[in-house]
């Protein structure tokens, strides 16, 4: 089972802090395309270009591997003067 947790925007879009997938995913962009395949709200909040991921609290690529235990992070790029 993963955990994927949801911050920000992101999380006021679709309407959910985190949930439990279960896998497996070669990628966290297999998890994320698997999530935004469900269309809406959840295809606009995951779109890859706007999107920063976490894997176990580390900042990683939508490239790197997701693990059965995993926690794994979508949020906004963050921005700031």
């Amino acid at each position: 089972m993963i955990k994927v947790l949801f911050f920000a925007q992101i999380r006021e879009l679709i309407d959910c802090a985190e949930l439990n997938v279960t896998g497996p995913f070669e990628s966290v962009n297999a998890l994320r395309a698997e999530l935004a395949a469900k269309g809406g709200k959840w295809a606009l909040a995951l779109d890859s270009d706007k999107l920063l991921v976490a894997v176990n609290q580390e900042i990683c690529s939508l490239d790197s591997p997701v693990e059965d235990g995993a926690e794994v992070a979508f949020f906004p790029p963050v921005t700031g003067g």
